[in-house]
């Protein structure tokens, strides 16, 4: 790295066979910490796939496979050497184009470096599974729920992409683009300050970033990355803040016709969502079906006598609900969620968190409900016994861990209204009383 960036350490380098889940998050992910994981890719397809396979070729991309196997007719284009606004100039072309692009730049280098960037290949390829997700990283709140429920309700809000805004770049507005510039002191006057950690992460490595961490890649050679964006209890108030953050850079671009704007809030909320990909009540429907199944989860747990359910199991549960209650505690003061301004939004968004008894009863929240269950499963690798004869479509209960026919969980549950955050927080206490 440039010497007018000051490095005072290397990341920390695990390797991910030795370390469990709970060290995992007790080392990384609850302090918020960087590692670069080893020893967790040997099985991957990608990893066989994606490389030549002649050792001389020393582990360099296998670009015809690309071209041949997965022929995107357009796929997102980053030109390196070309700024738009504060980011670099977006293309789109197809596989084939992209591939020769490469192969032409690597013979001869007169052409302008691209980079095919925020690329959605497992959407696009479904059934070619070129990764499996890492134990560290499958509690995964913002997949889980976007395999099972729409990002909106609202049918003036554009829903043709399912999706959250997680790159960097949104940010990047008040950021330093490049660490190597010469960095504005006028701009940026704390930057000579600021202390960084580096690293070399080699072929087959996973390094975890941290979230509100500014990070920057140089790619000492040709490369492929497989990028997994995520969020869980862990770094839930992360996700509020930014989009808090982005809510009032939204909110400042039209200041000046609150004055004439009927629904000066709601327009907001709009403008939020179109930037980010999901705004105050998108947000509020999320974490509300999560209180819902980690609640359920829990109840269950709290009902067996002879449990055969780990103790971090039933710690998750508790650690998630009071990660989302503190969340819920810093909403109940704006302004979306004033009496007049819940009066404006439609009713597929407030039927979507206030109706508890329908989303019960919902397939998606069913769907979302059986996979948190069988991730802690996962994660926590108990022999627990598995009802694999029921579906979605069955009524009753859906908890792993519940073995009652008579179970009554949801029906107490049900009796519970929610039609702001100061509802979602005393429900969430109700539980955890009982716990």
């Amino acid at each position: 790295m440039d010497g007018r960036v000051k490095v005072v350490g290397q990341v920390e380098r695990v390797d991910g066979r030795s370390l469990t889940y709970a060290e995992f998050v007790d080392r990384f992910m609850e302090p918020n910490r960087p590692v670069v994981l080893t020893g967790l890719t040997g099985s991957w397809r990608s990893s066989e796939d994606w490389t030549l396979p002649d050792p001389a070729d020393c582990g360099r991309p296998n670009l015809g496979f690309f071209a041949r196997n997965f022929p995107s007719p357009l796929v997102p284009v980053a030109v390196c050497s070309s700024r738009e606004f504060t980011d670099q100039k977006r293309l789109e072309m197809s596989m084939p184009e992209f591939i020769d692009h490469w192969i032409r730049n690597t013979e001869d280098h007169d052409s302008s470096l691209l980079y095919l960037k925020d690329w959605h290949f497992v959407k696009e390829y479904p059934d070619y599974v070129a990764y499996t997700t890492p134990t560290f990283f499958v509690d995964d709140w913002l997949n889980m729920y976007l395999d099972s429920h729409p990002i909106h309700r609202d049918s003036d809000i554009a829903n043709h992409k399912n999706e959250v805004n997680c790159a960097d770049y949104r940010n990047m507005r008040s950021s330093v683009y490049n660490l190597n510039d010469d960095v504005s002191e006028k701009h940026f006057p704390e930057f000579h300050k600021t202390e960084w950690l580096e690293c070399i992460q080699e072929q087959n490595e996973v390094i975890f970033v941290p979230s509100g961490w500014y990070h920057q890649v140089h790619n000492l050679e040709d490369t492929i990355s497989i990028n997994h964006n995520w969020f869980n209890a862990y770094n839930l108030h992360w996700v509020w803040n930014l989009l808090y953050d982005d809510y009032k850079v939204a909110r400042e671009y039209i200041e000046d016709i609150r004055d004439i704007c009927d629904d000066f809030e709601g327009l907001c909320q709009r403008n939020l969502a179109a930037n980010t990909g999901m705004n105050f009540y998108d947000f509020f429907i999320f974490i509300v079906r999560f209180t819902l199944a980690n609640a359920i989860e829990l109840c269950h747990i709290q009902q067996l006598e002879d449990t055969v359910i780990p103790t971090e199991t039933a710690h998750h549960l508790v650690y998630n609900l009071t990660s989302i209650r503190n969340v819920a505690s810093k909403m109940i003061g704006t302004d979306a969620f004033c009496t007049d301004n819940l009066l404006h939004i439609s009713d597929d968004n407030h039927t979507a968190f206030s109706n508890i008894k329908e989303i019960l009863e919902e397939d998606s929240f069913r769907r979302l409900l059986m996979t948190l269950s069988e991730t802690y499963e996962h994660i926590g690798r108990a022999e627990r016994i598995c009802f694999n004869t029921r579906v979605s479509s069955q009524m009753g209960c859906l908890s792993l861990s519940c073995l009652k026919s008579d179970c009554n969980v949801v029906d107490h549950i049900c009796t519970c209204e929610v039609h702001g955050p100061e509802d979602l927080v005393r429900l969430i206490d109700n539980v955890l009383l009982d716990k």
